[in-house]
């Protein structure tokens, strides 16, 4: 056993040795990079890479999977409240004085192109000519007119979105809602051989885009503070923010939840809370919330030992997942922040880029920093205060009947029998926002639908209606192209337009 030990030594020595050259040549580097920042850049960008080096630090020191499995137990029952006991509750009569402590942060720092759009995501249309960004501000502005409040909007932008976004902020000059803005950090992607950054100065436009990537929306607490808005905003007196993704059409503000946040049953307040709901088969993928080492803690499907993942994914053991709705309490954030003791996992995301070179980017997600607060809540929430638009057949849905707008918010139509949502698959004929509207001539009636399938050539008349099952496959060099006006109810159409019943 000597032997072996002194050959581990010897090997974690060695180890240690490779490290330490890493950090230091990874240094050498980020020096270059800063030398060529601009006067104007250089405080910006030398914290951008400051934020970077310890990240890559952490990346460095860290090994394999993050979580021991063994550890992972079933949150205590009160740790999870379901929503329906939060809304008994009531609201007081001051909630006008309560909504005035909160601030709205949407994310909005991703692009539009897995649904085939250029600039942001946030001004893709998704309802009657409304965009992502333009259904927010009505959401927000209703609430300062029907309470007199000034609860106001944060966007969390990135570098790929934030002129296009500015920009087309002026529209709300208007509007009942101050907008703010803060840019997430600007990281650089790393070569996955030479674990050094394939960026050689500090510029991002032209052939530099592919260089450097926004790490994430973990990297919120950071950027928040060192924008200064998260001190201007505690000196205006507000008290929590309530963030989620842009594209989650579900996510409006709660006064249910935020009572409970202001004024708890047991006097002591919540740091942070996060809106979990009932996995489906769709989301096995999903992060869960899980006690560990006496805390609640998100666990991602890329922390899990691989032995594990399907033990992860099951639907009976893990019966939640995390919606990425979450209330946070500024003070906690600050007081965080000051003392660098905000952890959360490293996500390592491989990318290859077009020229073929594999890359990989080190990022952070917002939820996983549940467990650095005190006091910290899980709330089963209803399925409708989750509605993302990742894809066109997400967009389907939310063009579609089964809901109904009103003052920025969807709502699952009455006339629709049961709350379940259908399931619906459009094939790669699809992918682009702008061949899914060609396909289109109006959005079929899917009041009754459960299921829908399309896949190849496949186009659709005015008026048509769905219900129950329907599967429409055109087959490589064939096209089908549904009349206007016609209703398939549990009908395959297949090839050459047959009609067969299900």
């Amino acid at each position: 056993d000597f032997s072996k030990a002194m050959s581990q030594a010897g090997t974690s020595q060695f180890q240690e040795a490779i490290r330490q050259e890493l950090e230091y040549s990874m240094k050498v580097e980020l020096d270059k990079i800063l030398s060529t920042a601009p006067s104007n850049e250089l405080q910006h960008t030398k914290k951008d890479l400051e934020g970077f080096k310890k990240l890559f630090h952490r990346f460095l020191q860290e090994k394999g999977p993050s979580v021991d499995w063994g550890k992972i137990q079933r949150p205590p029952e009160d740790s999870i409240q379901p929503y329906e006991k939060i809304k008994a509750r009531g609201l007081p009569d001051n909630i006008a004085s309560v909504l005035n402590k909160l601030v709205v942060v949407k994310l909005n720092g991703g692009l539009g192109t897995s649904m085939g759009c250029k600039g942001p995501k946030s001004l893709i249309g998704v309802r009657n000519e409304n965009t992502f960004l333009d259904l927010t501000v009505q959401q927000i502005e209703h609430l300062n007119k029907s309470y007199n409040t000034d609860v106001p909007l944060v966007l969390m932008n990135s570098f790929n979105t934030d002129d296009d976004t500015k920009k087309i902020l002026q529209k709300y000059s208007h509007s009942r809602v101050k907008i703010y803005t803060f840019n997430q950090s600007r990281y650089p992607r790393i070569n996955k051989e030479t674990l050094l950054p394939i960026a050689k100065d500090v510029s991002y436009s032209g052939e530099n885009t592919e260089c450097w990537y926004p790490p994430g929306h973990g990297d919120i607490y950071a950027s928040f503070y060192n924008s200064g808005l998260l001190d201007t905003l505690i000196g205006e007196g507000k008290e929590y923010i309530f963030v989620s993704n842009i594209d989650n059409l579900g996510a409006t503000v709660d006064l249910y939840i935020l009572n409970h946040l202001m004024n708890p049953p047991n006097g002591k307040r919540c740091e942070f809370v996060m809106e979990v709901t009932n996995k489906t088969r769709a989301d096995v993928k999903g992060g869960t919330l899980t006690q560990y080492e006496n805390k609640l803690r998100l666990v991602e499907i890329a922390q899990v030992p691989r032995a594990h993942v399907d033990e992860f994914k099951s639907v009976s053991k893990f019966k939640i997942f995390n919606t990425n709705n979450l209330w946070i309490a500024l003070s906690a954030i600050k007081r965080l922040q000051e003392k660098n003791a905000i952890d959360m996992e490293i996500i390592v995301n491989p990318k290859t880029l077009d020229g073929g070179l594999n890359v990989i980017q080190l990022e952070t997600a917002v939820g996983a920093a549940i467990k650095s607060f005190e006091n910290s809540l899980g709330i089963n929430v209803p399925r409708s205060r989750f509605l993302p638009v990742k894809t066109t057949s997400d967009l389907l849905l939310v063009m579609s009947n089964l809901y109904s707008l009103n003052a920025g918010s969807l709502t699952m139509s009455e006339k629709r029998e049961f709350p379940t949502v259908p399931l619906v698959k459009l094939g790669s004929s699809f992918t682009k926002v702008q061949d899914y509207l060609r396909r289109f001539e109006s959005i079929p009636d899917m009041l009754e639908l459960d299921h829908l399938t399309v896949s190849g050539d496949v186009t659709f008349g005015k008026n048509v209606s769905l219900k129950g099952t329907v599967i429409i496959i055109a087959n490589h060099g064939d096209r089908i192209d549904i009349p206007a006006g016609a209703l398939l109810e549990n009908k395959i159409v297949s090839g050459n337009l047959r009609i067969l019943d299900h």
